[in-house]
């Protein structure tokens, strides 16, 4: 059957949610605030792809040497980390006088911030960097490489893509300035400088942001690096070592980007349930005890976990989500798989371990929304264990999950093992999986059909009718959306009564909600 689009789903709903007695309208453009701008990325498999870094937030800044304000555009790639380490590279940036500009087009210095976390993530941040340097044909002076790439293959880099300009680790961000005047300034081709440094970098001050995120959440970086020796992930080669932020400087970092306007917080790192097990006796605080402080600045209206390692779900930190209001009811667990023999292969916790942690979280907090991963085609698996994991899934059924074919990576254990698996039976074996889930996601969708639930507004809906926000239980930019047939500005709660499905988002009615809002003028008005 033809299935009408969102758009014109959502404008009957609005036909039959109008309140004509109160004047109101299902869709009132001029009441948003403005639209978020998408976040600048590069499209998977396309050239020509990079788009604008999204909801900027400009503050005045103090003119470079020349006089000039020198104009600097970022390329985001990869994961939330990479996002923090974005906009506080940019916020250290627009502090020294240069100008963040939207287009790359526009910009006389392209950042691009890589990704490197497996083949097709590589894979989009190539296409970046060289969409990036046709730009020095036209407008762009330079081109500068940083991100996860730059600390992994930074030699590599500069030898393969001598048209970049520089190439730029973790440890070097806060120099990335001169680097950038010196660019622009120069004449003549140099082949391109190589700063990296170390990869266990202690924490600089991240709440002075240039945001790329909406301006209602952020990503709150907790700890960095990572001491798990998983056999097929290269990640603690270039982000280091595990160490938690410290607690006062979260706290403050918290405190500072709610006062910009952030109500929904996203806590974040390498394995985010492992902060403070590396503070010793002497500092007792876990993320049990992180929470409930967050928890109480009043202006904080979600907390969300992601990331979390399957092996430091103390009892304590279950009853904080359990009890938290604000902790949203939803909990990011990489699992990866659930076959012993894999599982042991990989290095991750055992299934017993896994299985009694869900069956606690799951008693002690009913309503839990679980999201995961899960890897298909590991080396020396075998249809036994892949019939395992379809048989855990559909167990558990999942309501938020993502599914990857094996991607052998350079330099650890798991490239080297025997018994790989052939690329067409790991991709069929995630096409399996992804249905399964899809499923589990469907009919999670369609069991919120006539619940009134807290959605959170992200921006307006498809052709700028209506709005489209997230429950408590979708994380931003992973996962699923409502649809609502009235228009709100960005990083408004409504309550909406969902009353049908979009494949796995849900569409709502806040029209109750509208009815209730101008109640409450008109008696302020009358009083």
């Amino acid at each position: 059957p033809v299935r009408c689009s969102m758009a014109s789903r959502i404008l009957v709903l609005g036909v039959l949610a109008l309140a004509p007695a109160l004047g109101l309208r299902a869709s009132t453009p001029a009441a948003f605030a403005g639209p978020a701008l998408p976040s600048l990325r590069a499209a998977p498999g396309g050239r020509g792809a990079l788009r604008p870094v999204g909801g900027l937030r400009m503050v005045a800044a103090p003119l470079p040497k020349n006089g000039v304000a020198n104009k600097v555009a970022l390329v985001a790639l990869g994961c939330p980390k990479n996002t923090v380490d974005a906009e506080v590279m940019l916020g250290d940036l627009q502090s020294k006088g240069f100008s963040i500009v939207r287009q790359p087009r526009d910009a006389d210095v392209v950042i691009v911030n890589t990704c490197a976390f497996i083949e097709d993530a590589k894979k989009e941040s190539i296409e970046a960097i060289l969409d990036a340097v046709q730009l020095k044909d036209t407008n762009a002076k330079g081109v500068v490489v940083t991100g996860c790439m730059a600390q992994r293959y930074a030699e590599e880099l500069s030898l393969e893509l001598p048209e970049v300009d520089a190439v730029v680790g973790f440890e070097k961000y806060g120099d990335i300035g001169p680097r950038i005047e010196e660019i622009i300034t120069r004449s003549g081709y140099e082949m391109p400088k190589v700063e990296v440094g170390r990869t266990d970098v202690p924490f600089r001050p991240e709440w002075e942001r240039f945001r790329i995120t909406q301006q209602h959440h952020s990503y709150l970086r907790v700890a960095e690096g990572c001491d798990h020796k998983c056999t097929f992930c290269a990640i603690p080669s270039w982000r280091g070592r595990f160490r938690s932020k410290s607690f006062d400087a979260i706290m403050f970092e918290a405190k500072q980007l709610v006062e910009s306007g952030v109500t929904e917080l996203n806590l974040i790192a390498e394995d985010t349930n492992q902060w403070g097990q590396d503070f010793g006796k002497e500092d007792p605080r876990r993320l049990a005890d992180l929470l409930y402080k967050i928890a109480e600045i009043e202006k904080v209206k979600r907390i969300r976990l992601l990331y979390c390692y399957p092996s430091y779900f103390s009892d304590e930190l279950i009853q904080a989500i359990a009890e938290i209001d604000k902790v949203c009811k939803y909990v990011d667990i990489p699992l990866q798989h659930i076959a012993d023999p894999v599982l042991k292969r990989m290095q991750r916790p055992p299934r017993g371990h896994t299985e009694e942690l869900l069956r606690k979280i799951k008693e002690r907090v009913p309503d839990l929304v679980l999201r995961t991963t899960f890897i298909t085609g590991f080396p020396g698996e075998t249809v036994e264990d892949h019939k395992a994991l379809v048989a855990f899934v559909k167990k558990w059924g999942f309501q938020r999950a993502g599914v990857f074919a094996y991607s052998e990576e350079e330099g650890t254990p798991a490239a080297l093992m025997e018994d790989q698996v052939s690329a067409e039976r790991k991709e069929r074996q995630r096409d399996e999986l992804t249905g399964l889930i899809q499923e589990a996601q469907t009919g999670f969708a369609e069991a919120q059909v006539g619940k009134t639930i807290e959605v959170l507004i992200d921006g307006p809906g498809e052709g700028g009718f209506g709005s489209i926000g997230r429950t408590r239980f979708d994380a931003p930019d992973i996962d699923c959306c409502v649809h609502l047939p009235q228009s709100f500005p960005s990083g408004t709660y409504v309550d909406a009564q969902i009353v049908d499905t979009y494949e796995f988002d849900l569409v709502g009615d806040a029209s109750e909600f509208l009815e209730a809002q101008a109640g409450d003028i008109l008696k302020k008005a009358m009083s």
